[in-house]
């Protein structure tokens, strides 16, 4: 299980690095100047020169690279060009809400979608199964910011329970904060949910007619145990790819989700600093996303080699 953990971990250091330069190389070539959006179109060019030197602008771009990915190693994201202030800092504050928004997305949208797909499966070609999937069909289909406007108006404009959006802070309100989470984890948890339960679904039919389920069964085990023990448990494995990718999604999906609801989020962040030409902040904020991401990646590798021992052999 180690020689497993250190291959896939060499596997992750070589992914994010290869994402740096790719972030690096794609925001070099936009078009843009930060020192022209910071100081205005009329400004002089010695001005602009000036502040081209102080922000390290002019250096080669192999310099600027290593000098960024050094500086993450040690804790310096640099300067924003908009704030004026530590990188660290801005995603510090930013990530307190754009971290519990995923992960509560998550954790719902696994909640709801483990039950009603396993449900589901036990009810296979019923009315009840042909309902559900007509659902999370729909589920499917409708975008998250559609969810998330609904929600507004059902929870926040008619019955007046919910907020609408802002976010009060942790160290002023943490019900405040929580609640003004809550219908934005809600809005990005319910499509995640109905993609997860039909995956449930399918994969725990697939398995239910495996060899090794009516053996069991045979050897007397009821079916309540042949299916949670040895049904679902196989049926894992697809479910936790499908989860992987949703944590991609669902970070990928706070940028909207925070602009609709004021969230002052790490998704907010880069779209104002992709708006303010502030490359030092999207970089740092995507390359942040796409470690978490990857990491993700990382626990849901092991966990396939838990669940499943034959991984481990063939590592």
């Amino acid at each position: 299980m180690l020689w497993f953990a250190f291959l896939r971990l060499i596997g992750l250091l070589t992914t994010l690095l290869a994402a740096s330069l790719v972030i690096f190389v794609v925001l070099e070539v936009l078009p843009g100047d930060p020192a022209e959006v910071m100081l205005g179109l009329n400004a002089q060019p010695d001005t602009l020169a000036a502040l081209r030197a102080e922000l390290g602008l002019n250096a080669p771009v192999t310099t600027r690279y290593v000098s960024w990915i050094l500086g993450m190693f040690q804790g310096d994201f640099g300067i924003s060009y908009t704030y004026s202030v530590p990188v660290s800092e801005l995603i510090s504050e930013r990530i307190q809400v754009s971290l519990p928004l995923a992960a509560g997305s998550l954790i719902l949208s696994t909640l709801i979608a483990i039950p009603v797909g396993v449900y589901s499966a036990r009810h296979h070609g019923k009315i009840i199964d042909t309902g559900i999937m007509s659902v999370a069909q729909i589920g499917i289909a409708v975008p998250n910011f559609w969810i998330a406007i609904l929600l507004v108006y059902v929870f926040a404009i008619v019955l007046r329970i919910l907020p609408s959006g802002g976010f009060p802070g942790w160290d002023v309100s943490v019900l405040g904060s929580l609640q003004a989470l809550l219908l934005p984890v809600v809005a990005l948890a319910l499509p995640q949910a109905s993609i997860l339960a039909r995956v449930m679904r399918s994969a725990l039919l697939d398995v239910l007619h495996e060899d090794y389920i009516r053996t069991a069964r045979a050897k007397g085990l009821s079916n309540k145990a042949t299916l949670w023990r040895h049904g679902v448990r196989n049926a894992l494995i697809p479910v936790l790819t499908i989860l992987g990718l949703q944590f991609s999604f669902l970070i990928a999906g706070t940028v909207i989700i925070e602009n609709l609801f004021y969230l002052p989020g790490l998704g907010r962040l880069i779209f104002q600093g992709i708006t303010q030409r502030d490359l030092i902040v999207v970089r740092s904020s995507v390359m942040l996303l796409v470690a978490l991401t990857i990491f993700v990646t990382f626990l849901v590798d092991i966990a396939y080699a838990a669940i499943d021992p034959r991984l481990r052999r063939r590592a």
